[in-house]
């Protein structure tokens, strides 16, 4: 599940939103069009026995889940996607054996799955860990592949965040993190206003030389000219050197051996999804104090956080003089290459499917490097944050590895190309992404939302840290393999204590 610091270079100028919407208009002519379609390579990808990849989303709403109104809001909307009423199988006929989807009738009932669990009705601190032990079991149990790849686990219990738990679990060759979210946000409403979609935040403007347009014929004119030139010198080198570098990823260049760093076979392992909600007030003040991004913000944050675990690990004293040096941590950032704008733009693309929109996984990878030190002034790691995103921003490393991947696979087939991205996987620490949620209360089916918890798992690194912003919060959203990071509490509030102590930085410095 994925977007990119960098991602909005990419875009294209947005098309016209149809926001009366849903999966509701899919007719049985554009259900056709589905029937046979190959799964995308990185579909393919996710079939593999070693890369197993599926999608959990927990969801917090603040009432009891009714779950006849839950199903028949499920009929009339997301089993009319074809993607959620199709199964990917094997093509006999074809000589590769490519899988294909192939429509099937859908019993929603055998989709909702309601556990029976013991909670306690005076302790909502105690359900936290009743549910999130649950939650996590489900990365240890198999999806039944007879019919369409997804499922939805109703918890009505009370929590100390919401008073029911809805668990969205499905395979990852349904769409990447952007596509799923998107046809999740399609699906619900404005809590205020049951007929009006979600509101989403304006996506940034693209900036920088590259985008500027020269002006040539005045004095000024012609240094922004050269400027604009140079810039495109200055992507090359850089999309050069980036390739260089993964491609060593590839073959030989391992990060260092930390406490979080994962083992041979951890993708098989079961997984711990926690979270933690931070405010997301308390991320703008830093970037309005740094003049920066929140991606720029969530890199810094993220950097401190895996700083003060490793710190805490590897020193039993505070000299700072044993902090290891030269720690290379790194994370492989997934990055929606498709030439669209934002989610709601993307909810249009899922509920047509024509106008040569593609939905699946069309994804490529970036390695993104998260230093590890301890700075004395807790800003810092926001200006090294804003330093790699903007080296980032002007470089076509995920095109490219789209790109090669795809290539890859037509060439030497889907298990070579899986080999390859799973050493780039083990060879760097961990996954990073970042999601834009709405900006104001949505209700899921009648449900009011209080939060969305995105996660994956089945890949070969022992942590993956996703942010998802919702109304004025932001959550940190944490898969943790168990054996590798046992404190996963711990590691929250490493994020909360960064959070904190990057912002209170920020306001001395807005004050002098």
């Amino acid at each position: 599940m994925a977007a990119s610091p960098d991602e909005s270079h990419m875009r294209k100028r947005p098309p016209k939103i149809n926001t009366e919407i849903t999966a509701e208009k899919e007719t049985t002519e554009s259900k056709n069009e589905w029937d046979g379609q190959p799964v995308s390579p990185a579909g393919r990808l996710f079939h593999e026995p070693n890369f197993n990849c599926h999608i959990i989303s927990i969801i917090g709403t603040d009432t009891p889940i009714n779950v006849d109104t839950f199903i028949k809001g499920i009929e009339a909307t997301l089993v009319k996607h074809p993607r959620f009423s199709s199964i990917p199988a094997l093509s006999e006929s074809d000589s590769k054996k490519v899988r294909r989807w192939r429509p099937v009738e859908v019993n929603v009932k055998d989709h909702i799955i309601i556990p029976s669990l013991s909670p306690d009705p005076t302790s909502p601190s105690s359900n936290d860990r009743l549910v999130e032990d649950y939650v996590s079991s489900l990365s240890v149990k198999t999806m039944d592949h007879s019919r369409p790849l997804w499922e939805f686990h109703i918890i009505n219990i009370p929590t100390t965040e919401s008073k029911a738990i809805v668990v969205l679990r499905c395979h990852h060759s349904l769409g990447d993190g952007m596509s799923l979210t998107s046809l999740l946000l399609a699906c619900t409403r404005q809590a205020d206003d049951p007929n009006k979609l979600p509101s989403l935040p304006e996506p940034p403007r693209r900036a920088g030389p590259l985008y500027a347009r020269p002006r040539p014929g005045k004095e000024e004119g012609v240094w922004a000219f050269l400027l604009w030139i140079f810039s495109f010198v200055v992507l090359f080198w850089h999309t050069v050197v980036d390739m260089l570098l993964f491609v060593a990823s590839t073959l030989f260049l391992r990060d260092t051996e930390t406490p979080m760093k994962g083992h041979k076979g951890v993708e098989h392992n079961r997984k711990r999804f926690v979270h933690r909600t931070i405010r997301l007030e308390d991320i703008k003040t830093v970037k309005n104090a740094m003049g920066c991004t929140v991606n720029d913000v969530l890199l810094g944050v993220t950097s401190a956080a895996l700083s003060r675990y490793i710190y805490r690990k590897h020193c039993d004293t505070k000299d700072e003089k044993k902090f290891p040096r030269n720690i290379r941590v790194r994370s492989t950032l997934l990055v929606n290459i498709r030439p669209t704008p934002g989610i709601h733009a993307l909810a249009e693309m899922m509920e047509s499917g024509k106008n040569g929109a593609k939905y699946g996984n069309h994804l490529g990878y970036m390695v993104l490097p998260f230093p590890i030190v301890i700075h004395e002034d807790p800003l810092d790691y926001v200006r090294k944050g804003k330093a790699i995103a903007t080296r980032k921003k002007s470089s076509l490393e995920a095109v490219l590895t789209y790109l090669s991947a795809d290539l890859v696979v037509k060439l030497f087939g889907i298990k070579f190309a899986c080999t390859l991205t799973r050493r780039v996987l083990m060879n760097t620490t961990l996954s990073f992404s970042n999601l834009v949620g709405p900006i104001e209360q949505i209700s899921f089916y009648g449900h009011p939302i209080t939060y969305i918890a995105p996660s994956v798992y089945g890949h070969p690194q022992a942590l993956t840290v996703h942010y998802q912003s919702y109304m004025n919060t932001m959550k940190v959203v944490m898969a943790v393999d168990d054996s590798v990071i046992p404190d996963t509490h711990q590691l929250l509030d490493d994020f909360a204590e960064s959070v904190t102590m990057i912002k209170e930085a920020a306001e001395n410095l807005s004050k002098n």
